[in-house]
C-alpha cells in the first residue's frame, strides 16, 4: 500500500506536469460559464434517469465531459451565490446577510477585490458578460429620492432613478471589458437592456407579466419598462449576443488571446416566459417548457463553440444558482412523475440540499475525459481558484477567501491522491462546504456529515423556522448525507459529538475570515451563526406559548 508520502509525491508530479501543460500560452483555454436561473437538479436527463423532462444539449455535454453530483452554490437564493462566484467568497462575508439585491440596489462587490473576470484580465483574456447581473451597480439617484440598498426596491421607489444617466460600478468595474443583460431578476426592474454603462432604451412607461402563463395569481413587480421590451425577448437575445461574441473572438482565441464568457441566464427564473416555438414542447408544463428553451440556448453555445474550432480548448460549465422555484409549480410536476429537486429535501431558499445542490457540467475536449463523472464536493465559489490554476497563478491572501482549485477533479485524479494533498488552496480537496439560506441561516457539510443550524427549512418550504420553534423541533439539525440524503432523519441528539465539531469549524471558518490556508482576513460585517432572532415567532404569533429549546 502506499504510504501517504508517496501519494503526495505522485500527486505534486502530475500537478507540476498539468501546471506545465496548462501556462503554455498557447494552450490557455477559452472559459465560458453558463450559469442557469433556477434549474433543479433533477430536471436533467444526465443527473436524474427519471426526469420526465428532455434536455438533449445538457445530456451531449455531460457525455462530452463530466458531471459532478456533488456539487453546491454557497446560497441557495441569486445574488448571494453571484457574489461567491465572482470573487471566490463565501455571500455571507458581504454586507448582504440575508435576502438579495434589487434591480436598483447600488454595487454589492467590494471596491478593489480581485475578481474571476479581473484575474483573467490580468493574464489576457477578453472578459464579457452577457446575461443577469443582479450584484448591484450605481444608478444616478433623482434629487431626493432613494432606493433599498440590500433589499429589493419598494413599489415607491421604482421611477427614483434617472434612466438617461449613465450606470456606475457595474460589471465593467469589476472586470468586464464589454456587458450585455439586464441588471436583475426579469422580475425585478427596469426591464431593459443595459449595455457597458448604459441603457439601450430608456424606460418610459409601466409593466408587468404573468409569474408564469396562464396563472394569473403571481405577477413581476410592476414598473419601469422600455416602450419594446417583453420578456420573452429575453432568453433569446441573450443567446444571440452570446453567440455573436464566441463567433467574433474565434480568431482571436485561436493566436492565442483567450476570452471568458460568463453568461447568466434569465432562465427558468420567473417570468417563466417560453416562447411560441417552445410552449407547450415538455407535455408537463410551461416552467418544462423553458427548461427545454434553455437546453437550447446550451446546444446553441456549444455549437457556436464547436463550429468556429474552437471547442476543444475552452472550458466549458454549465450550472445553476440555486435550486429550483416553488413557482415552478411542485406539485404539477410530481402529479406526472417530474421532481425538479430530485431525491433531495426542499428547493429554491432553502438550507436543505433541494436549495443548493445544483447541476454541474464540466466540458475541456483538451483536458476532461469524456462521459465521466465526479463524487467530489464542490462549490461555485471554486471558479477563482480553478482559473488561478490554470493559468499557474498563486492568488493573494485577501481574494478567493473560500475558493479551492477543481483542476484535479476535471483531471479525473483519484481521490487518494486528493486526501494527500490537502491543505493547499491551488491543488487541495475539497473537506467542507458551508451554505446559507435565504433568511441567513448557515449549515457546513464536511464529508458525510451536514450540520444545519436552524429548526426548519431556514427558506420557504414547510417548516418554516418560526413554525419550527412552536412544533418543538430540535434548534439544529445534523444528517448522514452518505445513507439520508434526502435529510429525513435529525441524529443531533445522537452525535452531538459531531454537532460540536462542525459547529467549532464554521466559528472558525468566520473567525478567521477564510476557509482556505492563508492569512486571517476580515469580513465585511460582523457574521452571526445562529440568527436567533429570525428563528423564534413574534409574541404576536405564539401567543402565550413559551418558544421550544
Amino acid at each position: 500500500m502506499k504510504t501517504r508520502a508517496a501519494l503526495f509525491l505522485c500527486a505534486c508530479l502530475a500537478w507540476t506536469a498539468l501546471l506545465t501543460s496548462a501556462n503554455a500560452a498557447a494552450s490557455k483555454p477559452n472559459i465560458v460559464y453558463i450559469l442557469c436561473d433556477d434549474l433543479g437538479y433533477g430536471d436533467l436527463h444526465c443527473l436524474n434517469s427519471q426526469s420526465k423532462i428532455a434536455t438533449p444539449n445538457a445530456d451531449k455535454m455531460a457525455s462530452q465531459g463530466m458531471i459532478f453530483t456533488d456539487a453546491h452554490s454557497s446560497s441557495s437564493v441569486c445574488s448571494p451565490t453571484r457574489y461567491g462566484i465572482m470573487t471566490g467568497r463565501y455571500n455571507w462575508r458581504s454586507r448582504l446577510q440575508t435576502g438579495v439585491l434589487g434591480g436598483l440596489s447600488p454595487r454589492l462587490i467590494e471596491p478593489g477585490r480581485l475578481t474571476v473576470p479581473s484575474l483573467l484580465k490580468k493574464h489576457g483574456y477578453y472578459t464579457v458578460c452577457v446575461g443577469k447581473w443582479h450584484l448591484g451597480m450605481d444608478w444616478v439617484k433623482k434629487e431626493g429620492k432613494d432606493v433599498s440598498e440590500l433589499n429589493i426596491e419598494k413599489a415607491d421607489q421604482v421611477w427614483n432613478v434617472d434612466f438617461t444617466k449613465p450606470v456606475a460600478n457595474g460589471p465593467n468595474s469589476v472586470g468586464f471589458d464589454y456587458y450585455y443583460g439586464i441588471s436583475a431578476s426579469l422580475d425585478m426592474v427596469p426591464y431593459t437592456f443595459i449595455e457597458n454603462d448604459r441603457v439601450t432604451v430608456v424606460p418610459t412607461v409601466d409593466k408587468d407579466w404573468p409569474l408564469m402563463p396562464g396563472r394569473e395569481q403571481g405577477r413581476c413587480r410592476k414598473g419601469p419598462a422600455a416602450p419594446e421590451f417583453e420578456v420573452e425577448h429575453v432568453l433569446p437575445t441573450l443567446t444571440r449576443k452570446a453567440v455573436e461574441i464566441i463567433t467574433a473572438r474565434a480568431a482571436e482565441a485561436k493566436k492565442g488571446k483567450p476570452f471568458f464568457l460568463y453568461l447568466p441566464l434569465n432562465a427558468p427564473h420567473t417570468p417563466i416566459a417560453p416562447t411560441k416555438e417552445w410552449q407547450g414542447k415538455s407535455g408537463l408544463n410551461p416552467y418544462a417548457d423553458f427548461v427545454m428553451q434553455t437546453d437550447a440556448t446550451l446546444g446553441a453555445v456549444m455549437e457556436a463553440l464547436d463550429k468556429n474550432g474552437i471547442g476543444e480548448n475552452t472550458l466549458l460549465i454549465f450550472t445553476s444558482d440555486n435550486g429550483c422555484s416553488p413557482q415552478a409549480d411542485f406539485p404539477a410536476l410530481l402529479a406526472k412523475g417530474h421532481n425538479p429537486s430530485h431525491r433531495f429535501r426542499g428547493h429554491k431558499a432553502d438550507i436543505w440540499d433541494g436549495g443548493h445542490r445544483v447541476p454541474f457540467i464540466a466540458r475541456w475536449p483538451e483536458k476532461v475525459q469524456p462521459g465521466t463523472s465526479s463524487e467530489q464536493l464542490v462549490c461555485l465559489t471554486d471558479l477563482m481558484a480553478t482559473c488561478a490554476a490554470i493559468l499557474g497563478a498563486k492568488l493573494p491572501d485577501n481574494a478567493g477567501e473560500d475558493s479551492i482549485s477543481m483542476m484535479m477533479a476535471l483531471q479525473g485524479t483519484p481521490t487518494d491522491l486528493y486526501t494527500a494533498m490537502i491543505g493547499t488552496r491551488s491543488t487541495g480537496w475539497r473537506e467542507t462546504v458551508v451554505h446559507h439560506s435565504i433568511s441567513g441561516k448557515f449549515s457546513i457539510r464536511e464529508g458525510r456529515w451536514k450540520l444545519e443550524l436552524c429548526p426548519g427549512s431556514g427558506g420557504w418550504s414547510t417548516p418554516r423556522d418560526p413554525q419550527a420553534v412552536l412544533q418543538g423541533l430540535p434548534k439544529v439539525q445534523l444528517y448522514d448525507m452518505a445513507g439520508d440524503a434526502g435529510e429525513k432523519v435529525n441524529l443531533q441528539e445522537k452525535r452531538s459529538d459531531v454537532v460540536a465539531r462542525l459547529t467549532k469549524l464554521l466559528e472558525k471558518y468566520v473567525a478567521e475570515g477564510r476557509s482556505t490556508p492563508g492569512a486571517s482576513q476580515k469580513n465585511e460585517v460582523a457574521v452571526d451563526i445562529w440568527k436567533l432572532d429570525k428563528a423564534q415567532p413574534s409574541a404576536k404569533k405564539q401567543g402565550k406559548r413559551k418558544p421550544a429549546k
